[in-house]
């Protein structure tokens, strides 16, 4: 009979380790233990503290920034896996040195790192730049949506969250008749019955949930869009959105990165309570030059280089961005493949009716329809778009829902209904079309494509790689600082790629 050595899986081990020796030079660790340690100016933190003659040491914010990074690396995002693995994983326990903390000290950091996560941004930027990864020639920005850390079922507008507290009620109400008749019953084992129980706590959880909608409504007003008008808020997490895409909707936050071709290395990060891209590039072109002045380059920096981002930036407000801060700039609006001949005989889009199937009274000031329906004037004042001013005719929705020409009919407005806009006039400077022009040229077309190489690649990483798929904090304050860190591991990634230097003992 075969005899083999026993084992018991039970028995306790105590096994020496040096932690030094765990932080294997090139790994990711390694690189995030001498970038924090040489630097990073983690003495911005100290003015938290007042602890110097009296009260308890605190965790060094070295060992504490060194956890997060090397966390998110690992896609541990929330601070109580954060902790265990400082207690159970021996790169943890190098990297803190055999400190614990905890994850309520874990998180308070995290989320307090409001003036901080910047200034460390630009440490490991600067790293970039002295390391000549950053190439200066081209740029492109996109964007991610992530979703947040709320539920899309408590959202809505003041009057939503108003209906949605009294049906709550209302069901509070019917339980509690319920319970009173289940009560009245004359069954001595009712205090026992499963059901009884669980009513008691459904009864609870609602009256709970009604009481936070409550409180919120007393503490919140309508939250106003771009637009002037109304649009849904969320009692959990006011600054998150509901957005669109291609899996459906989605509460959450949308994650951009403006991001240098060289190495892919990301010049500037932030996270936007928004779904669409038409309004983000002043905001992350003035943030990558405040941290290209950061690290001592010239403010012109990015005047006349090339910059390309997708068909969602293309909108006035961008383009008009971008002609000021004199970019090279490659923005295809929505129908750019349309005219081009190397998209010709693929699947497309139906084509629609153009305005001259509709046919203008001007006794009336309307139009009819190829269906010979009647589109009546919606607003009396022309409408600025793409650099074209617009009359708006909108048709009655019931003539359309059952009309049998609506496939190739005008896009659906927000009523429901369809609405046709005849250009009226264009703006003296139109640059909407001078971007279709530089597009369809043939410098263009070989131009734009190269930002899918550039930019592309940063999300995967960040979504798939590091596993960044939900951000586990609220409020955008909060939201930004973890998509900064995320940027941050992404750029120290780049550092011990390209920087040997970080990457030996």
């Amino acid at each position: 009979m075969a005899k083999y050595k026993s084992y018991d899986y039970s028995q306790r081990v105590m096994i020496p380790i040096s932690l030094d020796d765990q932080l294997v030079p090139g790994t990711l660790e390694f690189a995030i233990h001498t970038l924090v340690e040489t630097r990073m100016d983690t003495s911005i933190f100290d003015v938290r503290y007042r602890n110097d003659e009296v009260g308890r040491s605190a965790y060094d914010p070295k060992v504490l920034l060194k956890i997060i990074l090397f966390g998110y690396s690992r896609g541990l995002t929330t601070s109580r896996k954060l902790e265990r693995a400082c207690r159970e994983n021996v790169i943890f326990m190098a990297l803190t040195c055999g400190q614990q903390p905890d994850h309520s000290t874990i998180a308070a950091f995290v989320s307090s790192m409001k003036s901080e996560i910047l200034p460390l941004f630009r440490d490991v930027l600067m790293v970039c730049e002295e390391s000549s990864l950053l190439g200066g020639t081209f740029f492109a920005l996109d964007g991610c949506k992530i979703p947040s850390n709320a539920a899309s079922s408590m959202s809505g507008r003041i009057s939503d969250l108003e209906r949605m507290k009294e049906n709550i009620e209302k069901k509070v109400k019917q339980l509690l008749e319920e319970q009173v008749d289940a009560d009245q019953k004359d069954d001595a084992d009712n205090e026992n019955t499963p059901g009884i129980s669980n009513r008691e706590k459904q009864i609870e959880k609602l009256q709970k949930k009604a009481k936070r909608i409550e409180n919120w409504l007393k503490e919140n007003g309508p939250k106003i869009g771009k637009q002037g008008r109304e649009v849904k808020s969320n009692i959990t997490d006011s600054d998150s959105v509901l957005m669109f895409t291609t899996q459906g909707t989605m509460q959450g936050y949308n994650g951009q990165a403006f991001v240098d071709s060289k190495h892919q290395v990301i010049i500037h990060g932030e996270a936007f309570g928004t779904g669409q891209d038409t309004r983000l590039i002043p905001p992350m072109l003035d943030g990558a030059k405040e941290n290209i002045r950061a690290i001592g380059l010239e403010d012109d920096h990015f005047a006349e280089k090339t910059f390309a981002a997708d068909t969602s930036y293309h909108s006035p407000v961008n383009l008009k961005k971008c002609h000021e801060e004199r970019l090279d700039a490659y923005i295809p609006d929505r129908n750019f493949r349309v005219r081009d001949s190397r998209f010709k005989g693929r699947r497309q889009k139906p084509k629609r009716f153009p305005l001259e199937e509709f046919q203008y009274q001007e006794e009336t000031d309307t139009y009819i329809c190829p269906n010979a329906k009647t589109l009546k004037l919606l607003m009396k004042k022309s409408v600025e778009a793409d650099g074209i001013y617009y009359r708006r005719y909108a048709a009655d929705e019931k003539n359309c829902s059952v009309c049998k020409l609506k496939a190739k009919c005008l896009v659906k407005g927000k009523a429901r209904r369809r609405i046709l806009g005849v250009p009226v006039a264009y703006a003296i400077d139109n640059l909407t079309k001078r971007m279709a022009a530089k597009i369809d040229s043939k410098e263009g077309r070989k131009i734009y494509p190269q930002r899918l190489a550039v930019v592309e690649p940063v999300f995967a990483n960040i979504t798939t790689q590091k596993r960044m798929d939900r951000f586990t904090l609220r409020s955008k304050i909060k939201v930004d600082i973890q998509w900064m860190l995320y940027c941050m591991v992404h750029n120290i990634g780049k550092i011990l790629k390209y920087c040997p230097e970080y990457g030996i003992a």
